[in-house]
């Protein structure tokens, strides 16, 4: 009998320790799951038409969504009009449906700036600045209301992990784009490449603001470019009609050591991912989702580019795993809620 009760004894004890170890991957396996990020972005929204990529982006459930510029086409030096066309895409439904069901942030390009293809010379960017603070709620104690520009930084953070999100202004201070040779008809593009080594995109101010926001901890940088970083030069307004700036960005993340640094940008009216190969350094991936409700009937060659480009609406989505796996996949959605581009990157790629 003595034996009997040993024996049950020792299978129950047996089961307590194999519940009790259940029980413990199930909680690892929670603990693996909460260290997941989702950043959902996209641009090019014309306030008069629908969006219903916005209801795509409030469908993936992500923990931020940024509009990437061209929010509305308000292209005006009246104040009034351009408040008016944000008027118009706050009462859209879409709109607030994403609104109310996540953390919406906020970049500028050309066309909500005040003009297009406008940079430091638009005489109202001040003006344009006030209303677009206001109507995208940033706090009154915020760094981006105290500094010229648009510019700031946000961050993400679960269980100790932390993602930085870089809010660029590729317009308060951008230099004029050098305009090609009218007489030059092999190209049907707008701009040549600018070599004034002065010339600039971001101002010496936010260079500055942006290489202290880079030797801060984080596990991974998404940069918001509202035009397009990584991509091949196709003579369109991008970072590449002044690659000295280009460049000097590279240089930049290659000093500070910045781990883990992917952009997101819009303005081109297509989706792709491109990738840039980088001397001395990691690739420099970059997700362009443009746009939520234009297209563009030619999409340009891109040799840097992952996949096919997405020439319907879209919107993207970076998801990024930090438990284990540490990888991040850069996506991009259409209408339909299919994905139509992925690419996946272990951030170990994303190092010095």
């Amino acid at each position: 009998m003595r034996q009997l009760c040993f024996y049950a004894l020792l299978v129950l004890t047996t089961l307590l320790v194999a519940c009790d170890n259940k029980a413990g991957d199930k909680a690892d396996q929670t603990n693996e799951e909460a260290i997941t990020f989702r950043i959902a972005f996209g641009s090019c929204a014309n306030q008069d038409k629908p969006q219903p990529l916005l209801n795509v982006a409030a469908n993936l459930n992500p923990d931020a969504f940024i509009f990437l510029g061209d929010n509305i086409y308000g292209d005006s030096r009246t104040m009034d009009t351009l408040q008016a066309k944000y008027d118009r895409l706050a009462a859209k439904p879409e709109f607030q449906n994403l609104w109310n069901s996540t953390t919406v942030l906020s970049i500028w390009d050309d066309h909500d700036f005040g003009e297009n293809d406008a940079g430091r010379h638009y005489p109202f960017k001040e003006a344009s600045k006030a209303i677009f603070m206001d109507f995208w709620k940033v706090p009154a104690t915020s760094d981006r209301r105290k500094h010229a520009g648009i510019y700031g930084v946000e961050y993400l953070e679960k269980a100790g992990k932390k993602v930085q999100l870089i809010l660029l202004d590729t317009r308060t201070f951008r230099d004029k784009l050098v305009h090609r040779d009218s007489a030059d008809t092999t190209h049907k593009n707008d701009y040549a490449i600018n070599q004034s080594p002065d010339s600039t995109i971001l101002g010496q101010e936010q260079w500055l603001w942006l290489e202290e926001q880079l030797t801060q901890p984080a596990d991974i940088r998404i940069i918001a470019s509202s035009i397009q970083f990584s991509h091949e030069y196709n003579g369109w307004e991008s970072w590449t009609n002044i690659p000295h700036q280009q460049q000097y960005m590279i240089d930049l993340i290659k000093k500070t050591q910045a781990r883990g640094v992917v952009f997101i940008s819009g303005d081109v009216h297509w989706g792709e991912i491109s990738k840039m190969e980088v001397d001395g350094g990691y690739p420099i991936y970059d997700v362009t989702s443009s746009g939520i409700t234009q297209t563009w009937d030619i999409i340009e060659p891109n040799t840097n580019r992952i996949g096919e480009p997405v020439p319907q609406n879209n919107v993207g989505l970076i998801e990024v795993d930090l438990s284990s796996a540490e990888r991040v996949s850069l996506s991009i959605f259409d209408i339909t809620e299919q994905k139509v581009v992925e690419h996946s990157v272990e951030l170990k790629e994303l190092r010095f």
